[in-house]
C-alpha cells in the first residue's frame, strides 16, 4: 500500500505533527509506503511529490508550517483537472490520499471520493475553528495563544498613552479567535462576524471605559459586520474557491471610533502572525492524534471520512458532512461575555 498525503489551504501550526503521526504509524505498524504531494491540490493535479518516509518526518514535530507546501489550488475548477489527479495518482502509485485542509481542501477530498471514486481520508484543519464536525480544529489553539499575547502586550502601549488599540484578528466568518483571546486578553469589546455590531454601542462602551480612567482595547474579527452597513473590505479579489480576502474593519472602526469620541485610536492588524511559529502543546497532541486515526482510517478502507475530536474520543465522520456547513459562535456564549463590554 502507497498512501498520498497532502496539506492544503493556508498554513496552520500543527500540520507537521499530523505528517509526523500519519508516517510514523503508517510505517512502523502496517508497512506503508507515502507519497507526499507539494503545495496542496496542485501537487496531485501537477505530479509534483516527494518520497516520504520516518527520516523525512524526524525532527518535524514543534516546527510550524508545512514541509510539504500549500496553496489554494482548486483543481474542480481547472480543465480535466480530476482526470489530471487520477493519472498522477496512478502513475506514482498511490493507493489512497490523506487530505489535511479545511473547508475547502475537504470539500474538493469529499467530491472526489464521493463522486469520482479517489479514495481520500480527510484531516480537520484550520485556525478558524469553523468544521462543524469536531470539536476544535488543530491551530486554532496556537492561533488564541498567539492573538492573546499581542493583546496582553497592547494593554501597557494603550494605557501609555491613553489611546484606543483596535485589534483585528482572523477567522473569517466565524469569532471564535477573536471571542477566545479576546475575553483572555481582558478585552473591553468584542465584535464577532456571527453578531452585527452598532457602532453607537461601541463608542459608547469606549467613552465609559474612558470615564474610569483606563484605556480600551478592541478586538475586532476580520469578518464583524456593522449593523447599518456591509462588511468593510480593502479590495474584492476572490481566491479560486470564490472567497472574498478579509481585512479592513479594523482600520475602518479605528477611523469612526476616533471621529465619534474624539479619543485617539490605532489599529493592529495580527494577520498571518496567528498562522506561523511554533505550535502550541495541545496542537501538536490534537493533531498527532488526527494522523494516527487517518491512517488507521486508511487500512480500515474508511474512505470519505474525516477524522473527528469529540470530547477526547477521535470519531470518523463523512466528509461531507463535515464541510456542510460552518460551525459558528453561539449568541449566548457571546451574551455571556458581555458583562466585560465597556
Amino acid at each position: 500500500m502507497r498512501v498520498g498525503v497532502l496539506t492544503g489551504g493556508g498554513d496552520c501550526p500543527g500540520l507537521n505533527a499530523v505528517i509526523r503521526g500519519i508516517v510514523r504509524k503508517g510505517v512502523q505498524e502496517y508497512g506503508y509506503e507515502f507519497t507526499g504531494f507539494r503545495d496542496g491540490w496542485r501537487g496531485p493535479l501537477e505530479g509534483s511529490a516527494v518520497r516520504l518516509d520516518i527520516p523525512a518526518v524526524r525532527g518535524i514535530l514543534p516546527r510550524g508550517g508545512t514541509i510539504l507546501g500549500s496553496s489554494r489550488t482548486n483543481p474542480l475548477t481547472v480543465e480535466d483537472g480530476v482526470r489530471r489527479i487520477r493519472e498522477n495518482l496512478a502513475g506514482h502509485g498511490v493507493d489512497a490520499l490523506i487530505a489535511i485542509g479545511g473547508e475547502d481542501t475537504l470539500g474538493v477530498a469529499a467530491r472526489l471520493s464521493d463522486e469520482h471514486g479517489v479514495p481520500c481520508v480527510g484531516v480537520p484543519k484550520t485556525i478558524d475553528n469553523d468544521l462543524s464536525a469536531t470539536d476544535y480544529t488543530f491551530g486554532f489553539d496556537t492561533a488564541v495563544s498567539i492573538a492573546t499575547e499581542a493583546i496582553d502586550r497592547l494593554h501597557t502601549t494603550a494605557e501609555s498613552h491613553m489611546r484606543v488599540l483596535v485589534v483585528e484578528v482572523m477567522g473569517r466568518h466565524a469569532g471564535w479567535i477573536a471571542l477566545h483571546s479576546g475575553l483572555a486578553g481582558g478585552a473591553n469589546v468584542i465584535l464577532i462576524p456571527e453578531q452585527r455590531f452598532d457602532l453607537d454601542q461601541v463608542c459608547a462602551w469606549v467613552t465609559s471605559r474612558f470615564r474610569a480612567s483606563y484605556a480600551p482595547i478592541v478586538v475586532v474579527a476580520e469578518g464583524a459586520v456593522p449593523a447599518d452597513g456591509d462588511m468593510v473590505l480593502k479590495d474584492g479579489t476572490l481566491d479560486s474557491f470564490g472567497h472574498v480576502r478579509l481585512s479592513g474593519v479594523g482600520e475602518w472602526l479605528a477611523k469612526e471610533i476616533e471621529k465619534r469620541t474624539g479619543k485617539e485610536a490605532r489599529t493592529t492588524v495580527l494577520g498571518h502572525v496567528q498562522r506561523g511559529g511554533t505550535p502550541s502543546a495541545f496542537d501538536r497532541w490534537l493533531a498527532t492524534r488526527f494522523g494516527l486515526h487517518a491512517i488507521d482510517a486508511v487500512r480500515d478502507g474508511a474512505f470519505g471520512t474525516m477524522v473527528a475530536l469529540r470530547g477526547t474520543d477521535i470519531v470518523r465522520v463523512p466528509i461531507r458532512e463535515a464541510t456542510a456547513r460552518l460551525k459558528t459562535v453561539d449568541p449566548r456564549l457571546y451574551e455571556e461575555i458581555g458583562v466585560f463590554f465597556g
